[in-house]
């Protein structure tokens, strides 16, 4: 009797209901079998049709992520950080939301923006060294994509704080990497949004490494879920390969961002398949084993078995949807190279209303450069 009565006033200690659960939500396993979710917190799998459109999504951002990196090899491109191996957690992101939710990217969420139907052509601006941002931000809700770690944190949070000061009901979600979760604008962005319960959501893509630094040299705590409790908001742990747990999580925090109860940070565990960019050496720092194993657990596979075992995607459906995402790669290859050259100017054009005297000399030396 006392020791239920000791389990019982544990349970009832404050922030016992912010903790994650030891295993991360997961409805469909690596094989593609369905599997009991456990303690789902709420989140239910989400309907056929629904992941159907996560499929076509997954299909069609694969091949566009293949694209843009075969355009870095071509020259086309300045640079391209692959989503390879991560396209669930984007895409079950974007499809969790509403369109009218705000999203603030990093530099590697090229699929999710084109999963939220930006033009691939405008989502590659930046990274062929042209313009801040390629689309409009107001019309996408969809902040430029941040290179710098975290720093589009704090700008999320100002987004949602005042977003619940005019009654809206948007929610905003910030993507971010394992590596993030050591900056400063993080933390500070997690304390404003606790005290303040704004409606944003912190989706932290865990795919093990901050460029060549593994998680292990980043936190000591249990998992970077773990870190929402010391600011007073629910951490959730999901299986960030499996789109349809990814889709649950995401729409279960945004409605309780929705309800006003405040933010929810959500760790997505993926993995990168490919390099951190085109400029890096991934196999100085990790194992081709551990590659391997991640590639058995392949997003767009798994998702596409556990389809076709409950007969819901035939051979004329997948068909279709690999000739779309074809049509989607050969558009892009046709249109990259129509847009104008980067006018080297145009850097000083838009950083103040009135440019300094340090920028005024910086443009002048580029301008005698070219």
């Amino acid at each position: 009797m006392a020791d239920s009565r000791r389990v019982a006033v544990a349970a009832k200690k404050p922030g016992a209901d912010l903790l994650p659960d030891r295993e991360p939500l997961r409805f469909i396993d690596a094989d593609g079998r369905p599997v009991k979710p456990g303690k789902s917190g709420g989140a239910a799998m989400p309907a056929p049709e629904r992941l159907l459109d996560a499929h076509r999504a997954l299909v069609v951002g694969r091949r566009f992520d293949r694209q843009a990196t075969s355009l870095v090899k071509q020259g086309r491109l300045a640079v391209y950080p692959s989503a390879h191996g991560q396209e669930a957690s984007e895409v079950g992101a974007i499809l969790g939301l509403r369109d009218t939710d705000w999203i603030f990217p990093t530099y590697r969420d090229s699929v999710a923006l084109v999963t939220r139907g930006i033009d691939p052509v405008e989502v590659l601006t930046l990274l062929r060294g042209d313009w801040h941002c390629g689309y409009d931000p107001v019309a996408h809700r969809t902040a430029p994509q941040c290179t710098p770690l975290a720093t589009q944190a704090p700008h999320a949070v100002g987004v949602g704080h005042a977003a619940r000061l005019k009654g809206e009901d948007t929610v905003v979600l910030a993507f971010l990497g394992d590596g993030a979760t050591s900056e400063g604008d993080f933390h500070e962005a997690m304390n404003f949004a606790a005290v303040f319960k704004s409606p944003v959501i912190f989706f932290v893509q865990n795919n093990k490494y901050a460029i060549s630094v593994p998680l292990a040299r980043q936190t000591a705590a249990p998992s970077l879920a773990h870190k929402a409790v010391g600011y007073g908001m629910p951490g959730v742990s999901v299986d960030g390969n499996d789109v349809a747990a990814v889709m649950a999580a995401v729409t279960r925090a945004a409605d309780r961002a929705r309800k006003g109860k405040g933010p929810t940070l959500i760790e997505a565990h993926t993995y990168r398949i490919e390099a951190h960019t085109n400029a890096d050496d991934a196999t100085r720092y990790r194992a081709d084993d551990e590659v391997a194993e991640w590639r058995r657990r392949d997003p767009v596979d798994r998702l596409t078995a556990y389809l076709r075992e409950a007969g819901l995607l035939d051979d004329a459906r997948a068909a279709a949807v690999a000739e779309e995402a074809e049509r989607v790669a050969a558009d892009l290859r046709d249109r990259i190279d129509d847009q104008r050259p980067p006018a080297p100017a145009e850097l000083f054009a838009h950083v103040y209303a009135e440019p300094t005297a340090q920028l005024r000399e910086q443009a002048a030396l580029i301008a005698e450069e070219v």
